[in-house]
Parts: C-alpha cells; sequence; structure tokens
C-alpha cells in the first residue's frame, strides 16, 4: 500500500493512522454548537417597578468559559446589543467572537434583543429572565449588573435613570410619594433554555 511504512500497518509517512487523520478534520469542520443561556435575576424591590437595562449600548458584564477546554476568563468582558463582529466563513455575525487563550477555538456569543425583559414589582424576591444570549462554544458563569438600568415607582411613575447595582443594593427617594425607593439583595442565575 503505498504511503504506508513497512512493519507498521496502517500507519502512513508521519506514524499516523487514517483514524487520527479523519478524527482531526471532524474536530476542525465541526463549528461549536450553539445553545441558548437565560440570564435570570432577583432582587427585592422597594416601591420601585419597570427595572430594566437601557439602550443598546447597555453593557452586559460576564466571565465566559469555553465549552471546548474549559478555559474560565479571569476578567470582567462586555458585550452590548450595538456590537456586532462578523463571524469566519461568513456564517452570520455576533455581539462578541473571542479566540480561547488556551485553545485556540473561535468562540461567539449574541444577545438576542427580543428577549430583554423587564423585572417588575409582581416578579419581587423570585428568579424571571432578564435577556437570553445564544452562545456558540462560549458559556456565560458569572454577571456583574453595573449602571446603565433604570426603574420606576410603583405609584407615581416617577423614572429613575442611571441606576448602578454594582453594590447589589441601591436606594434614592421618590419627592412626588415622599417615600424611599430601593433595589436590594440582588443575585442571579444562568439556566439552559
Amino acid at each position: 500500500v503505498e504511503g504506508v511504512r513497512p512493519g507498521r500497518p496502517g500507519l502512513n509517512r508521519e506514524g499516523r493512522s487514517g483514524a487520527w487523520h479523519a478524527a482531526r478534520s471532524c474536530i476542525q469542520l465541526v463549528p461549536p454548537s450553539s445553545q441558548k443561556i437565560a440570564l435570570q435575576l432577583k432582587a427585592t424591590l422597594e416601591n420601585v417597578t419597570n427595572l430594566r437595562p437601557v439602550g443598546e449600548d447597555f453593557r452586559w458584564y460576564l466571565k465566559m468559559k469555553c465549552g471546548n477546554c474549559g478555559e474560565i476568563s479571569e476578567k470582567w468582558q462586555y458585550i452590548r446589543l450595538m456590537d456586532s463582529v462578523a463571524l469566519k466563513g461568513g456564517r452570520g455575525s455576533a455581539s462578541m467572537v473571542q479566540k480561547c487563550k488556551l485553545c485556540a477555538r473561535e468562540n461567539s456569543i449574541e444577545i438576542l434583543s427580543s428577549t430583554i425583559k423587564s423585572y417588575n414589582a409582581e416578579d419581587n424576591e423570585k428568579f424571571k429572565t432578564i435577556v437570553e444570549f445564544e452562545c456558540r462554544g462560549l458559556e456565560p458563569v458569572d454577571f456583574q449588573p453595573q449602571a446603565g438600568f433604570a426603574a420606576e415607582g410603583v405609584e407615581s411613575g416617577t423614572v429613575f435613570s442611571d441606576i448602578n447595582l454594582q453594590e447589589k443594593d441601591w436606594t434614592d427617594y421618590d419627592e412626588k410619594t415622599q417615600e424611599s425607593v430601593g433595589i436590594f439583595e440582588v443575585t442571579h442565575q444562568f439556566v439552559k433554555c
């Protein structure tokens, strides 16, 4: 058989079997599979409702895990609706495309804009999905809420803009109703859709 070393049946000139080459070509050709992951928020709302991220420039701060090798990013990375990066091979675009530092696989994550929801007074102290991400090879493992949220007074409709939830608590005062307002004990979880 041409290309096979004598004394080593089934191996080519590099000493590798046809199965090795077949497995290697499969690894290279198969793109990361797509999965939807929802970010759920839970908080205690005091005299406010309609807590929501504001604008296409809202920054979703996440830590990501590579689905191929399990490497978790050390630093917070943010993605925004307004960002769009082309995927290799003309397969569309994503909010973020990155190459894993450990295994060099190209992964992506897309914010599904139609899934962005507000957290309301009736959701108080219950987990509720506020956004979904389409993930290809990346999985969000942590979320850090920061600035860019808004909410409204339950009774007054007073708009509170640029709410920063980095400390997991926020307080203010509603002049119309003359009462304190707040968002407390902000927690989150990710669930596969």
